[in-house]
């Protein structure tokens, strides 16, 4: 079987420089060398913003548009939305009877979204599902490989372990045991220093403006020991020098010296910083003109993709369905009529 790549991502709407280190960066570069699929995943996006559903629509357009903005390419790779293939569920389902909840109860991230949402024990129930659904999404293609950002890592060990789980209890391999691929920048802080993240508003988008990208670097922390121009400075400290790192600044072994030095202010380095930022942001979404505007091109490739991914899909659930002997004779014999 030839080796497939799955990854996906919550439509969370327009994408920030996080996403693209942590995730689309590494996607593009896949799709050259493997069959790539690349999910929506609108369901999952209910597990924590279920009373939010009105605006996942927009989101999804606004996200794949940055996606086909940064290289994702629908001749190269298949780009689907989850709620289109409806074998994600089912075998969601299946896998939900073989999955202990001690495993789920014990997911570190779902212990972290808990602090950070407030939670505390209030858990839904397909939040706590959450990693089950995601396995489904993943296995449903029998992908071989994952690429993900660090703080998804966990979600896919427990995908290996429902794959080994299934595959014991049935005594058929019908599932891999994929890997997770890490990006070499897995995470970028945020213009506060703290994890880039929408809801903390301290991104840098994927489509924002020059202007808008200049008044957030502008804002950006700085290391807090240099207080004045001239005082000495400690770059591997400073979060602005690791943007100057991350968008490959030319002057970099200077800049570093100068700062130490207490030659070069901070209102100077984070100028030169936007600029260096606008011209990275243009460089890494090439293709941003063949799509703005035209959300029913988007609409229809994921409709498209997803006609692609089904047959995928259906012919892995047959084998699953198969290898746990409910593959009933007289509904395969009856199924036209049923349908």
């Amino acid at each position: 079987m030839e080796k497939r790549v799955f990854s996906g991502m919550r439509p969370t709407g327009k994408m920030h420089l996080g996403h693209y280190l942590g995730a689309l960066k590494n996607w593009v570069a896949l799709q050259d060398q493997y069959h790539c699929i690349f999910g929506v995943a609108d369901w999952h996006a209910l597990t924590t913003s279920f009373e939010q559903s009105h605006l996942l629509e927009r989101n999804i357009i606004d996200m794949v548009m940055d996606w086909l903005s940064v290289g994702i390419d629908p001749e190269k790779s298949i780009i689907m939305l989850q709620s289109l293939v409806p074998e994600h569920a089912v075998l969601h389902l299946l896998f939900s009877m073989i999955t202990p909840v001690g495993w789920l109860e014990r997911n570190p991230v779902l212990k972290q979204q808990l602090q950070d949402m407030g939670l505390k024990e209030a858990v839904g129930y397909g939040h706590l599902g959450y990693p089950v659904l995601m396995a489904a999404d993943i296995l449903v293609y029998r992908a071989s490989w994952v690429p993900v950002g660090e703080d998804q890592v966990p979600h896919v060990e427990i995908t290996r372990e429902i794959a080994r789980r299934f595959n014991f209890l049935y005594q058929e391999e019908v599932f891999p045991e994929p890997q997770s691929i890490l990006t070499e920048v897995p995470r970028i802080l945020g213009i506060d220093g703290r994890k880039m993240s929408k809801s903390l508003n301290n991104y840098i988008g994927l489509s924002d403006s020059k202007e808008v990208v200049r008044k957030k670097t502008l804002s950006m922390f700085t290391d807090p020991e240099k207080i004045r121009k001239n005082d000495p400075g400690h770059p591997e400290q400073c979060n602005v020098f690791s943007f100057h790192k991350v968008v490959n600044n030319p002057s970099l072994v200077e800049l570093k010296r100068d700062c130490e030095k207490g030659v070069l202010g901070c209102v100077a380095c984070k100028e030169e910083l936007s600029r260096l930022l606008v011209d990275f942001l243009e460089e890494i979404t090439p293709f941003r003109e063949k799509y703005q505007g035209k959300e029913s091109l988007v609409e229809e490739l994921l409709v498209e993709g997803s006609k692609k991914a089904r047959p995928i899909a259906q012919e892995t659930l047959e084998k699953a369905q198969k290898a746990m002997k409910i593959a009933y004779q007289f509904v395969r014999e009856g199924k036209e009529g049923v349908r």
